[in-house]
């Protein structure tokens, strides 16, 4: 049969390739006309031409019994064939219908954060989003706003060329003007939000700001040389100015309190922050604390060693164990610098820190921990090697730390959070309209931490820093179910391809890499099966 044979299998890798592209086309709803169109009529004309040069020969084979053996085969094999790609349809069809979505990288970066989940679940409306991209640009926006559909039935998504929808552009109230690079319109209930950058912290925060009801404020004490959160100054390093702009994320008002003004704290307080009092506070400006509290308030206090304030003995009263030390560590300190140790355990029971997975990083810390009798919950341990070094007069002045009698040995507490019960006096009008005076209790909610840079501009954005930060928070206002683990700025780098490109990189990977090795074991076959063979004597 000679060249015959070698047109004829050329021929039917060409028709077969043909046919697995269309296949895996028809499914995909993305067909490469060329690339099926051209297989199909190379291999059709390469089967005809065989057939034609070896005419005579496929005669004399029919009407031997050879061509009964080979029709027997053949049809095994078509039928086989035939099976193989029946099968493979249906997993494409079902795969159409019923699909998972995994991720094996190993910090899930194709997958959403813990919030982002939790918002999802708690969804009790339908959120509408329209993304306003023109076509070339959808597929990177695409792959974010698909996995928060996947997440959530209730999370709509909407893709529209603003060139082919002015429709839902008017409707959105947009111009073309406003749209710049794209944005997402994002709409729950009665309420809508535009989201310019598209990540997933800012689609959560666009959740969270549609789904929460009400404001909610967050008030820094200020007056006492504490962390700027406004103005020029919250933008140097050692200010809170990011610390508050993560609160604000959160559909928080940050307001500032000059308690020495006002006297007392205000009634819409939700948490009152003390981030860094190096001063000491007045004597009226204490009991205003204390009243609030007392009504119930909550307040997160930051102090850090040998700060010049009084409020020490204030936390102290509460049953907190506030020592006058630096945490030393060795070990498990960044770049080595002992006085910045990383954490390295958290509480795994408090709503604050058991979902916590990224160490902290602190900056001179000292030591926070539950006293007799308190009832805290100590929710941050330095390491094994850390200790609490009190003896600070040679540690300040000589710059030398070593363990000794008196040092508190490690793990090291920084940090505790837990409630205060007080006594009250509550008189409800009664059924006669007089007043019946009854005896009852206010829980109040407070944390203390032994360090103030933590949260600071320089290193709010450290590790898992800013999550520590804005779940305490969210644990004294009583937003449990928003204490999770919040996406990152940066996250895994993507190579974005339009369908075009899409199309080429599949083609060449699935159909002409595979046919150039088909098309050349096919060839090796027949030069082996060509060669003649030697006799054995």
């Amino acid at each position: 049969m000679g060249y015959a044979s070698l047109l004829a299998a050329f021929g039917a890798v060409c028709v077969v390739f043909a046919l697995l592209n269309f296949f895996v086309g028809l499914f995909a709803a993305d067909f490469d006309p060329f690339w099926i169109g051209g297989n199909a009529v190379v291999g059709l004309g390469l089967l005809m031409a065989a057939g034609f040069s070896n005419l005579e020969a496929l005669r004399e084979r029919m009407r031997s019994g050879e061509a009964r053996r080979a029709g027997r085969y053949g049809s095994s094999a078509l039928f086989s064939t035939a099976l193989v790609v029946a099968i493979l349809g249906m997993l494409g069809f079902l795969s159409t219908r019923y699909h998972h979505r995994f991720d094996w990288s190993e910090q899930k970066v194709h997958s959403l954060t813990d919030q982002s989940e939790k918002l999802l679940a708690g969804l009790e409306q339908d959120v509408e989003v329209v993304a306003f991209f023109p076509s070339l640009d959808a597929p990177g926006v695409r792959g974010l706003l698909d996995r928060f559909a996947y997440a959530s039935e209730r999370f709509d998504v909407t893709y529209a060329d603003p060139n082919e929808r002015p429709d839902l552009l008017a409707r959105a109230g947009l111009s073309r003007e406003e749209l710049g690079q794209g944005v997402l319109h994002v709409t729950l209930g009665d309420e809508s939000v535009q989201v310019r950058e598209v990540t997933e912290e800012k689609v959560s925060n666009a959740l969270v700001k549609l789904s929460r009801t009400g404001e909610k404020r967050v008030y820094f004490l200020e007056g006492h040389n504490e962390r700027a959160v406004s103005g020029e100054a919250a933008a140097e390093k050692q200010s809170f100015g990011r610390a508050a702009e993560a609160l604000r994320n959160e559909n928080y008002q940050v307001e500032t309190l000059l308690l020495a003004a006002t006297g007392d704290v205000p009634d819409d307080a939700d948490v009152v922050v003390v981030a860094g009092a190096t001063r000491p506070l007045l004597d009226p400006e204490q009991a205003a604390l204390q009243r609030y509290l007392e009504r119930g308030g909550t307040l997160l206090v930051m102090i850090d060693p040998r700060a010049n304030t009084d409020l020490g003995d204030l936390v102290r009263t509460w049953g907190v164990d506030l020592g006058d030390d630096i945490v030393v560590d060795r070990s498990l300190a960044l770049f080595g610098r002992a006085t910045s140790p990383f954490a390295q355990s958290y509480d795994p029971d408090h709503e604050i820190t058991k979902d916590m997975r990224e160490t902290a990083l602190f900056h001179v810390v000292r030591s926070v921990r539950n006293g007799e009798g308190a009832d805290f919950t100590e929710l941050v341990h330095t390491g094994d090697a850390s200790w609490a070094e009190r003896d600070l007069d040679t540690f300040f002045g000589e710059g030398v730390a070593e363990f000794g009698d008196g040092d508190l040995e490690g793990p090291v507490s920084v940090a505790v959070a837990g409630t205060l019960s007080f006594e009250t006096d509550a008189a409800p009008p009664d059924a006669a309209g007089g007043n019946d005076a009854e005896v009852g209790s206010l829980d109040a909610r407070v944390a203390v931490f032994g360090d103030v840079d933590f949260a600071s501009n320089e290193l709010v954005e450290a590790s898992g820093n800013s999550d520590l930060f804005v779940n305490t928070v969210n644990w004294l206002m009583g937003d449990i179910e928003a204490i999770s683990i919040r996406p990152k700025l940066s996250r895994a780098s993507r190579f974005q391809l339009s369908n075009e490109q899409f199309l080429r990189i599949r083609t060449l990977s699935l159909f002409a890499i595979p046919q150039v090795l088909a098309l050349a074991g096919v060839f090796v076959w027949w030069s082996r099966r060509s060669v003649p063979r030697r006799e054995v004597r």
